[in-house]
């Protein structure tokens, strides 16, 4: 599972005196250099795709928590009539790939004039499925104590879902946000379906333009994935101490 890793990293760092396709493959580089990263850094504007890709997928992030969980929270905690037949509805909506709502989606972006605009980018992701079935199981495990108390003291549901809710199921937040970081920073098909102005790439699509800027180098065309690599890396290492299971229960008083 990490030697393509592996194998990516060290061809970033090799110079062009090294034959990065050697059987055995070389995995380490006899001389390395950053000058891969220096010439696409110089050469292509990754500064302006790195803060694309930073800006949609914080606001995908952001968005995407706030609608799952104010989904979420109704399909667990309340009782309305359908509420059941709601939720496998949402979960059927899992199976049915990108592929299939992708020109529906496309053309509501253009007749909603967000073409070529950041919100086109991140419409197709401002709510999911998988996030509202995740903080539902997530908002199932918090005690029904909690809920309880906080209405005795008056608060009123939206209140319960910031206050009480939404702490309790910390880990399950911290969980989606990863999960949702990464697809939207590795997305490729839809911000090349809905852009065309290269000010607003984002890093994949940069990526794939070295291809055809530098005649398949695959020098520099690694150096561009490993600069697309290392925010992500940077994330989950910021957030991973987050993911551990806590004792909701532990503010409930015997």
């Amino acid at each position: 599972m990490l030697l393509p890793l592996i194998w990516l990293v060290s061809t970033a760092f090799k110079s062009p005196n090294e034959n990065i396709f050697a059987f055995p493959p070389q995995w380490l580089p006899q001389e390395p250099t950053w000058a891969n990263f220096q010439t696409v850094w110089q050469t292509h504007p990754f500064g302006q795709y790195l803060w694309n890709s930073t800006l949609v997928a914080s606001l995908t992030v952001a968005l995407n928590l706030l609608t799952s969980s104010l989904a979420a929270y109704p399909l667990a905690r309340l009782n309305f009539v359908g509420r059941d037949s709601l939720f496998a509805l949402i979960l059927a909506t899992i199976m049915i790939p990108f592929q299939i709502v992708m020109i529906p989606l496309y053309i509501l972006t253009v007749q909603l004039g967000l073409r070529n605009t950041y919100v086109g980018v991140i419409f197709p992701a401002i709510a999911s499925a998988f996030g509202i079935f995740l903080l539902r199981q997530a908002f199932l495990g918090v005690p029904k104590e909690l809920e309880e108390a906080a209405r005795l003291d008056g608060c009123s549901e939206l209140g319960i879902w910031w206050c009480v809710m939404l702490p309790a199921v910390r880990p399950a937040l911290v969980t989606l946000a990863i999960f949702v970081f990464i697809g939207a920073w590795s997305d490729f098909l839809w911000p090349l379906i809905v852009l065309d102005r290269p000010e607003l790439y984002t890093l994949p699509i940069g990526v794939a333009t070295l291809a055809g800027m530098f005649s398949l180098d695959w020098r520099l065309i690694a150096a561009g994935s490993v600069i697309s690599i290392v925010p992500v890396l940077l994330v989950f290492l910021a957030l991973q101490r987050y993911i551990i299971p806590s004792e909701i229960g532990s503010g409930v008083k015997g």
